[in-house]
């Protein structure tokens, strides 16, 4: 058997720990509140709260979020879905064909138009949205899904990851050769820069898709028909009311679970997919 340095055995302890202590700040709030959500009102907050009451009643919870208010909890829930998935999806081919372009294209300004992009990653959400509003009110759009859509197709920091993969991933040889066969740049970058080029893909769907799905600040500026409220909006009207009516406690708790758990369930499909590529992509190599 090899003994490990005690030197390097300490830093193993170290680095676990901090990435311990790490999972635990992230996943106790994301438990307490998928634990709170099979509560009643009255075990709320007479229960310990990383533990489920003796009388748990998950089921009539989400029947009751489902069906408050003529069941707009079912809208917020489909409009989030709609908001994030196709702005995720919209964002992702745009900053793949941009971060591809800017790799492996030369042209002139190629440099000043990437810092640029990385300027972009450095402005906070917050400070664009209300300039947002200003320029997409005067063409008839504000309070509409596009208000909502239309801002979430871009993604800078997709921009950026999609250039530096792919310069690591989509070797210059093989766009040559693919030129040498005959192949245009359009039928390059479709048939085989893509597919290489799969996990930044499904890298920045993902990261796009939660930022989406949690962003606050943009529906709230842009929409003002309950109807079109995303999850974040719709919760957040809800909780207004708690001071009038403290049921509204609990259904907010169920409803904030209930936006967990998509988010959780899209990370664990997405990263099967991810795992693939990644794997397919070094036995290639």
């Amino acid at each position: 058997m090899v003994r490990q340095p005690a030197a390097g055995l300490g830093a193993r302890i170290v680095v676990n720990g901090a990435l311990v202590i790490s999972a635990l700040y992230f996943l106790l709030p994301i438990v307490w509140v998928v634990i709170a959500g099979t509560k009643s009102p009255s075990d709320l907050y007479s229960s310990f709260g990383l533990w489920f009451s003796d009388t748990p009643q998950a089921i009539e919870n989400l029947g009751r979020v489902f069906t408050q208010d003529g069941g707009i909890f079912s809208v917020w829930l489909l409009n989030s879905l709609l908001y994030a998935g196709v702005g995720a999806l919209g964002a992702t081919v745009l900053a793949i064909a941009c971060g591809y372009g800017f790799a492996k294209y030369v042209f002139r300004g190629r440099e000043f138009l990437f810092s640029a992009v990385l300027g972009g990653v450095l402005v906070p959400a917050t400070i664009v949205a209300l300039p947002l509003y200003f320029l997409l009110n005067p063409l008839g759009i504000t309070g509409t899904a596009w208000s909502v859509l239309l801002p979430s197709l871009v993604s800078p920091f997709g921009v950026y990851l999609a250039r530096i993969h792919a310069n690591a991933s989509v070797p210059d040889e093989v766009i040559e050769a693919a030129r040498i066969d005959g192949a245009g740049d359009v039928r390059i970058f479709g048939s085989i820069s893509v597919r290489m080029m799969m996990p930044a893909a499904i890298t920045v769907f993902l990261f796009q898709f939660v930022a989406i799905w949690n962003n606050f600040l943009l529906p709230l500026v842009m929409l003002d028909n309950q109807k079109t409220f995303p999850v974040t909006l719709g919760l957040t009207l809800w909780n207004s009311q708690t001071q009038r009516d403290p049921l509204f406690t609990q259904l907010v708790i169920t409803g904030s679970a209930v936006s967990v758990v998509v988010l959780v369930a899209l990370m664990i499909a997405v990263q099967r997919f991810w795992r693939a590529d990644l794997s397919a992509g070094a036995t290639k190599g």
